[in-house]
């Protein structure tokens, strides 16, 4: 876990906002890119990697949504 310190050396910024927005990028970008690795395992009848991807891609999408969401609120309230 790193601390407020640290997570500014790693991001270069200590702004919070910024850290959702780049945490939401991330995520759905990764649910962009798992739709390539569905079609190709599913191009190779593996069903099984295919389902694998998917269940990730879902998981990434719903990162992205709440980060969202929490971007939203945020921005909102001025925080």
């Amino acid at each position: 876990m790193h601390t407020v310190e640290e997570a500014g050396q790693i991001t270069g910024t200590r702004d919070r906002v910024y850290d959702i927005i780049w945490f939401t990028e991330r995520s759905l970008s990764n649910a962009l890119r798992l739709e390539t690795y569905i079609e190709d395992a599913e191009r190779d009848g593996d069903q099984e990697l295919a389902e694998f991807f998917r269940k990730a891609q879902a998981e990434s999408k719903k990162g992205g949504e709440r980060g969202k969401q929490l971007l939203a609120t945020r921005l909102n309230s001025g925080s």
